[in-house]
């Protein structure tokens, strides 16, 4: 079906239909359709400008053309849902959660006491002290809605926030929606990723460059490590450099670690480096990458106490508290956890995944960045010569060379990924453009069925 695009599709009338886990909702922008009734009243009803003037996402691009594909199902390797079920010791304490009384209404707005317990007695040896579980910890409704808290608690009207690009897509409106400001800095890949395969430790962080982009309006910068989507592990050095910038210019650090479990390098946590810099920092964290399950919505910052106080007063003013036998559930995980080996078993498992996935490229003759943590990993389809008269949608059309990749797989291959200029600012997509990121967190099978399909690329390779 080369060159034709679905007709229901290209009119705009198709929704996505890809089975996707409620935890990818918050990724998704959903439509809003206005009734006649609305128009006809012609009382001026329109959505505040944080929203009317958006242009349609990554994610409803890729799950609509994915939902329309002619090759189905889909292989999804796209979203950042793992294919696959908790551990049996957290699913069986998720179910008995269940049947106490307690763990079926309100939590205390800080989360329960026992899974702020849990998370300091599990993280209080990386920080080689004694967390308080009382004044350090705040569990928050997934790690999104703690950085929002975050945002929300320290960002007024103008402050400017220092995002180093690629950047997950939610820190953006997040940091927008209490009125501030975007500042971005750009990390750049190796010269020659597109001739020989890379380290996502490659991906270079101008230090002067974030420094000059410090203003007296700059109130923090949002640090993310192991890195999504580079797969990068910021490395003790770089960590080091970034803290002492912050701690000069009295910056506070956002710094994202929801994949602190899945490392395969020598991983550091900033707030780890000195006083000065954990005085700054605040650590964000998520039990659904922990444990397989994004879909629970746990997730936590720790931090100073005068940090974290302020956090928490945001976080119930949001959504008070989370959802409380699912918090019990993700205690008993870290409970258990080390005694089970279910740490090094988990990176162990993912670093198999990855490696086995990544034999494709060396067969296709494609270079790709070798991922330092997380589950994602970045290819180069710098060689593939998509054909000249092959017809995209507008919606495609006018997106970067990755967006136009991104498609023609789905269409003509049944694979579906995620194009990463998505994650850059639109002067600095080039960085980007002939990548694609791969989601890698699925069952072996569904690894091995992409693999069989993207052999089709091989006639499309120069």
């Amino acid at each position: 079906m080369r060159g034709k695009v679905p007709h229901l599709l290209h009119c705009g009338l198709v929704r996505a239909a890809l089975p996707i886990p409620r935890a990818c909702t918050r990724r998704i922008a959903p439509r809003v359709y206005f009734s006649t009734r609305t128009r006809d009243m012609g009382r001026g009803i329109k959505p505040s400008r944080r929203f009317g003037a958006q242009q349609q996402d990554v994610w409803s691009i890729i799950n609509e053309a994915a939902a329309a594909s002619p090759i189905q199902p889909i292989v999804n390797m796209g979203q950042g849902f793992f294919g696959y079920n908790p551990p049996a010791f957290v699913i069986d304490a998720a179910k008995g959660a269940l049947d106490r009384v307690d763990c079926n209404q309100y939590s205390p707005t800080k989360g329960r006491p026992r899974l702020r317990k849990a998370l300091a007695n599990a993280y209080s040896p990386f920080y080689q002290r004694a967390i308080d579980a009382d004044k350090e910890v705040v569990i928050t409704t997934g790690a999104n809605e703690g950085m929002l808290s975050a945002f929300m608690a320290f960002v007024e009207e103008g402050d400017e926030v220092i995002v180093f690009e690629p950047f997950f897509d939610q820190y953006i409106s997040n940091i927008e929606m209490p009125g501030g400001k975007v500042v971005y800095v750009p990390m750049t890949p190796p010269a020659d990723g597109a001739s020989r395969n890379t380290s996502a430790g490659e991906w270079n962080l101008d230090m002067a460059a974030f420094e000059a982009a410090i203003t007296d309006r700059t109130r923090m910068v949002v640090l993310n490590t192991p890195h999504n989507p580079i797969g990068k592990v910021f490395s003790r050095a770089e960590l080091q450099a970034i803290g002492e910038i912050c701690v000069k210019h009295d910056i506070l650090i956002l710094s994202d670690e929801v994949y602190d479990q899945l490392y395969y390098v020598p991983f550091t946590r900033i707030a780890t480096l000195s006083p000065k810099i954990a005085a700054l920092t605040l650590t964000v964290g998520s039990g659904g990458k922990v444990f397989y399950c994004t879909g629970w919505r746990v997730g936590w910052l720790i931090g100073p106490e005068e940090l974290i106080k302020y956090v928490a007063a945001a976080h119930t003013r949001i959504c008070y508290s989370s959802v409380s036998p699912l918090q019990e559930a993700t205690a008993i995980g870290f409970e258990e956890a080390e005694s089970r080996g279910f740490f090094e078993e988990s990176k162990r498992e993912m670093k198999g995944k990855m490696d086995k996935f990544n034999e494709i490229w060396d067969e296709l003759g494609l270079t790709y960045s070798d991922p330092e943590g997380g589950y994602f990993v970045l290819a180069n389809f710098a060689r593939v010569q998509l054909p000249p008269d092959y017809v995209f949608p507008p919606i495609v059309a006018n997106r970067p060379r990755d967006f136009k990749l991104a498609w023609f797989l789905i269409m003509e291959l049944g694979v579906a990924c995620i194009p990463p200029t998505e994650f850059f600012v639109p002067e600095n997509a080039h960085i980007a453009e002939d990548w694609l990121r791969f989601a890698v967190c699925k069952e072996d099978h569904i690894l091995e069925e992409a693999k069989e399909r993207l052999r089709g690329l091989k006639k499309y390779i120069k």
